[in-house]
């Protein structure tokens, strides 16, 4: 059985269905399946392992899934590639196609449903560019009884996903992620093993999930609302970012001042100096001064 991740077997599969690339759903398939097994291989599957994908494009990295895993199911949003789907992937009968939005699915139900009798279920796709992060923020916060992801996306991304305090790349989007989960960039990928090829390098990053957060804070959401804010301008003080950026921020500064004195930060730092344990503290003293 031939790869369909093969720049000729791509190809010819194309043009059979006469597909064109649709640059709004951000279609790049892969064409090398030494990539595909490296994902798969980082993604540790055994037959008892339930894996969810999201946009199998031709079904590439989903064959190569379904040699590996128990079970797959694979969200595609783009009707014109379901005969597709169903012409390729017919040789592997573990593999259902769930013509859905995976933003606007019930993935947690699907999963209860379709894996019931699995041992784990990691998450692996390579990702759309442009909703990675909705993508990987929804898996996490909808209490989707995953074991871990395994994702290709833009390597600025993976950095921003797997970054730590005082470096460019870290934000809210970085504590986040490591508030769930431990992250670690697997692999980079070139940009040359995809069809069309993208402007960017890619990387794939592990994040397996956590049996609880390493912090513990007051209120989750007041938590990821405070370390939202203190982003919002970089360049700016975290007091200022607080101040200007929080709905009780102006009225509340000398609140604020304390709170930051409370969990030992000095105001004049920038958030992109605080680590995780240190926006727990200062989060948790601000939830006790204004609630």
């Amino acid at each position: 059985m031939k790869d369909i991740a093969t720049p000729t077997r791509t190809k010819e599969i194309l043009q059979k269905y006469g597909f064109s690339f649709k640059k709004s759903l951000g279609q790049n398939f892969l064409i090398d399946p030494n990539i595909l097994h490296r994902i798969t291989e980082t993604a540790d599957l055994t037959k008892e392992t339930g894996v969810i994908e999201i946009g199998p494009g031709i079904g590439a990295l989903t064959e190569h899934l379904a040699r590996s895993a128990g079970k797959v199911i694979a969200f595609e949003i783009d009707q014109r590639l379901l005969p597709i789907l169903a012409d390729t992937l017919s040789p592997y009968p573990q593999v259902k196609i769930i013509h859905e939005d995976v933003l606007k699915a019930d993935v947690a139900r699907i999963a209860e449903e379709e894996f019931a009798d699995r041992k784990d279920i990691m998450v692996v796709a390579n990702l759309p560019y442009y909703v990675t992060t909705p993508i990987i923020m929804k898996l996490l916060e909808d209490a989707i009884p995953i074991k871990g992801i395994v994702v290709m996306l833009q390597k600025e991304v993976a950095d921003r996903l797997s970054a730590q305090p005082g470096s460019k790349s870290y934000g809210s989007l970085s504590i986040a992620v490591q508030y769930y989960t431990k992250a670690e960039t697997a692999f980079i990928v070139p940009k040359t093993v995809f069809m069309p090829q993208p402007n960017v390098d890619s990387a794939v990053i592990k994040l397996i999930r956590r049996e609880k957060p390493p912090v513990d804070v007051l209120n989750e959401s007041f938590f990821f609302t405070v370390t939202r804010v203190s982003f919002a301008q970089r360049r700016k003080t975290i007091l200022n970012n607080l101040t200007h950026q929080l709905p009780q921020g102006k009225a509340g500064k000398e609140q604020i001042v304390q709170a930051l004195e409370q969990a030992g930060i000095d105001p004049s730092r920038r958030g992109e100096s605080l680590s995780l344990e240190e926006f727990a503290a200062l989060s948790n003293a601000l939830y006790t001064a204004f609630h």
